[in-house]
C-alpha cells in the first residue's frame, strides 16, 4: 500500500495546499492528492475559487524537486486536460492521476492518455467510463459502505485504488484502517491521508 498526504501534510488546516504542507509532505517521503483549477491561463493550486496569489502547479513541481512520488490531481474546472499532460510532461513527472473531473470532461483526459480514476462512493454507486478508466477513486462520505472484497474486486480488474481515509470527512480512521490492514500488502492499493506519517506507522 501507499500513503498519500490530502492537500499536502499540514500541522494546521491554515497549511493546506500550501509549499509548508508540501515541502514536509514530500522529504517525507510521502506524494499528495492536490486540487488544481485554471486561472488567467495558467494551473494553479486551489480548493476553492481562485483569488489571485495561491501557489501555481509549477511551483508545486518545483517543490517535488526531481521527486517522482505520486500525485493526484483533484480536477477542480473542466478543460484542462491537456494543459495538465503537457506541464506533467516539461517536468518530466510521470507518477501521477487525475480524477473528480466532470463526466463528460472525463472523455478529454482519457483520449489524451492521461491517467484516469473514476469515482466509487455510496452515492456514486456505478463507476463512469470504468472499462477505460486506469483506476478508482473510493470514497464514503458516511461511513464504510465498501469491503475489502469490494477492493479486492476491483484490483483483480486491473485498476490501482486510492481510499479516502475516514478523517477527511471527520470520522475517526481506527475502523477503515483496522479493515485495510489485510490488504496493505497490496501494491496497487493507496491511502489518502491527512495524518500520513500515523498510517505509514500503523500500516508498517
Amino acid at each position: 500500500m501507499q500513503i498519500i498526504s490530502h492537500r499536502g501534510y499540514w500541522k494546521h488546516k491554515a497549511e493546506r495546499n500550501l509549499p509548508q504542507a508540501f515541502h514536509r509532505s514530500f522529504d517525507l517521503g510521502f506524494g499528495t492528492e492536490t486540487d488544481v483549477r485554471d486561472m488567467a491561463g495558467k494551473l494553479v493550486i486551489s480548493h476553492d475559487m481562485p483569488v489571485g496569489d495561491e501557489l501555481s502547479l509549477d511551483g508545486l513541481l518545483e517543490i517535488m524537486a526531481g521527486r517522482n512520488l505520486p500525485l493526484a490531481i483533484n480536477v477542480k474546472a473542466d478543460g484542462m486536460a491537456l494543459a495538465l499532460k503537457a506541464k506533467f510532461e516539461e517536468y518530466g513527472h510521470s507518477n501521477w492521476f487525475a480524477f473528480d473531473m466532470a463526466v463528460p470532461d472525463m472523455r478529454a483526459y482519457l483520449q489524451s492518455e492521461v491517467i484516469t480514476y473514476s469515482r466509487l462512493s455510496e452515492v456514486e454507486t456505478s463507476a463512469a467510463w470504468i472499462e477505460a478508466a486506469s483506476g478508482i477513486w473510493l470514497d464514503a462520505f458516511e461511513g464504510e459502505w465498501f469491503s475489502n472484497q469490494t477492493i479486492s474486486d476491483l484490483l483483480s480488474l486491473g485498476k490501482q485504488v486510492c481510499v479516502v481515509s475516514a478523517e477527511l470527512h471527520g470520522r475517526s480512521p481506527d475502523t477503515l484502517w483496522r479493515q485495510l490492514w489485510h490488504l496493505k500488502s497490496e501494491h496497487n492499493l493507496t491511502l489518502c491521508t491527512d495524518i500520513p506519517e500515523d498510517a505509514a506507522n500503523f500500516f508498517k
